[in-house]
């Protein structure tokens, strides 16, 4: 079923004990991030209130005994958006409470998606679709998602990914 906005915002902030995210695409073309990736371009200092609603979901999320995080899928070289990321989005989003792992496939090979999906309570199964320049194409809530395998790609990718702050970008 594909969900719009509101729809898959009530499935972030909705879950009632665990929310998780795989994150795959080598670059997402988000509208309201542009101004930003142009500010990290031009070497900016990154402001204060960068990604300050995210950080309000995820300090209510853990405020209320919920879990998030994600594992991020990083392949070398990183892209312009992931060192943007890794700059500018990822620490804030740690330091709010998201438990954001690395995981580097670029001389790896495991079985995990290509896509990303989230994860609720480790029983919905929301896949995201990106179109290749990394516009959202759309966001789809799986009806009678096979749980066994998104489990088992959760726990693949948990298994060989690193805390953020372990992760060498050399």
């Amino acid at each position: 079923m594909l969900l719009d906005g509101e729809q898959f915002a009530r499935h972030l902030t909705g879950y009632e004990r665990s929310a998780w995210r795989f994150e795959t695409q080598p670059s997402y073309t988000m509208a309201g991030e542009q101004e930003s990736l142009s500010r990290w371009r031009s070497g900016e200092r990154k402001p204060d209130e960068h990604n300050a609603g995210w950080h309000e979901t995820v300090r209510a999320a853990i405020s209320a005994g919920k879990d998030i995080g994600r594992v991020r899928v990083v392949r070398y070289p990183l892209t312009e958006y992931q060192r943007y990321q890794f700059d500018w989005g990822i620490p804030g989003n740690i330091e709010a409470g998201e438990d954001i792992r690395v995981l580097d496939l670029t001389d790896v090979e495991l079985d995990l998606p290509v896509y990303d999906f989230w994860l609720f309570d480790d029983s919905l199964v929301v896949d995201l679709n990106f179109n290749p320049d990394g516009t959202l194409l759309n966001v789809d809530q799986r009806e009678n998602a096979d749980l066994e395998m998104y489990r088992r790609w959760q726990c693949t990718a948990l298994a060989h990914a690193v805390p953020f702050g372990e992760y060498d970008r050399t």
